[in-house]
């Protein structure tokens, strides 16, 4: 109820405000955008959506493809806004999940409140190249993941992201770089944050997060952020190239996954109010090339813990940190028609303590640009193979995205 009374009211501010003023801003960059006369402060208002076709076909090596499943949803669904406060040196960026996926399952033990809010948070550039950044938003994690799901090359993201990504959460980030020589660049980031994702609603239960990261792009910035956009939308001229490492690491983490997955409960009938936690570690290592219509994109995670199965038993027990590594690794091409043809090859090694099946997928993409990631279709064709295992997996994936 609260959404739709939030949707309607967007609906209703928008609607007057189109009727008395014509709109100039193209599409994709925003249905309005808003500035005070002395210029004080600004908004610029968006929204996007997918829909999704999912099917799987499960394949047996002695009966063959057996009956599947499908179905139809809309994957994502988000309002976005942003623009600056009482200088240009102030910016912030609200963003809000109103879809069944964004917004995710509430229980009474999780610690979260409905999921409605995906980013808020204030940006201070206060001084030279120094910004902080203060509130919700992405961890400077691995860039698969920091790649806007609106700017994705295939239609959702990898493996890699799905079982190691350190996504969102609440606190503090310092963002700074230079420039070596003419072309050189360097970024900065560090991050301190409440180690549990976002938005909580009662104390923190674990420590807290501390993130790193450090990015190289020795031929200088690509066209219009193109480092965190999936496929070779610009053809960039020149050669670019961007290198990336993370390190992560979440003090008493009190999650499977390190400030994502279930809170690890001790369901014992010694201790059945009581919550493990483990000092967990997480490493990315990313790069990302393009030139002409050529993109590549490569990341290796790994994640490791002080203790990783609290009961030693198999790895489904809720005290199991998900530990391991993966390996994600991207090509594609884009034609001058706007047509991009995209493959992706995924591993996923669990670590030797966490009773899992490491597992192979090889994806192949085909996506349509109508006008760059603002209207666009793809479709994709994942193989996926289990370790230990007599079945495959066959899914496959037609998406319709559209935002403004």
């Amino acid at each position: 109820m609260n959404k739709s009374i939030l949707l309607l009211a967007i609906v209703l501010i928008s609607a007057v405000t189109f009727a008395q003023d014509t709109v100039s801003t193209k599409f994709g960059k925003g249905l309005y955008n808003v500035v005070a006369k002395d210029g004080s402060w600004s908004m610029k208002f968006g929204l996007r959506f997918q829909t999704l076709y999912l099917g799987e076909n499960t394949i047996n090596e002695t009966a063959g493809i057996q009956p599947g499943t499908s179905s139809f949803l809309i994957r994502r669904s988000r309002l976005k806004f942003g623009g600056h406060a009482f200088s240009p040196k102030l910016k912030y960026k609200v963003e809000l999940g109103l879809s069944n996926k964004d917004v995710g399952k509430v229980s009474s033990d999780n610690n979260q409140a409905p999921r409605i809010i995906l980013d808020a948070v204030l940006k201070w550039n206060f001084y030279k190249n120094f910004t902080i950044w203060a509130g919700q938003t992405k961890l400077p994690g691995n860039r698969e993941r920091v790649i806007s799901s609106a700017n994705m090359q295939f239609v959702d993201r990898s493996m890699l992201n799905k079982y190691f990504n350190i996504d969102r959460d609440i606190g503090v980030q310092l963002r700074h770089h230079f420039t070596l020589g003419k072309t050189f660049l360097v970024r900065e980031m560090v991050s301190i944050s409440q180690g549990e994702g976002r938005n909580l609603v009662q104390d923190n239960l674990g420590g807290l997060q501390y993130t790193g990261r450090l990015e190289f792009l020795p031929f200088g910035k690509f066209a219009s952020k193109g480092d965190y956009v999936g496929a070779s939308i610009k053809r960039e001229e020149n050669p670019k190239l961007s290198i990336a490492a993370t390190y992560d690491y979440n003090d008493r983490a009190v999650k499977t996954r390190s400030n994502m997955g279930s809170y690890m409960w001790d369901q014992t009938p010694t201790n059945a109010d009581g919550l493990f936690n483990s000092n967990i570690t997480t490493i990315f290592v990313d790069m990302m090339f393009k030139y002409k219509g050529f993109s590549v994109m490569g990341e290796y995670a790994t994640r490791n813990a002080d203790v990783i199965n609290h009961f030693g038993g198999d790895s489904t027990s809720s005290a199991s940190v998900m530990a391991g590594s993966s390996m994600n690794l991207c090509l594609g091409y884009m034609f001058k028609n706007n047509w991009e043809l995209a493959t992706r090859y995924t591993t996923y090694t669990p670590h030797q303590e966490y009773n899992d099946n490491g597992e192979q997928r090889y994806t192949l993409g085909v996506s349509r640009y109508i006008v760059g990631h603002a209207l666009k279709v793809q479709g994709d064709v994942t193989y996926k193979m289990e370790d230990n295992s007599t079945n495959s997996e066959l899914m496959y994936r037609l998406q319709i995205d559209i935002h403004f």
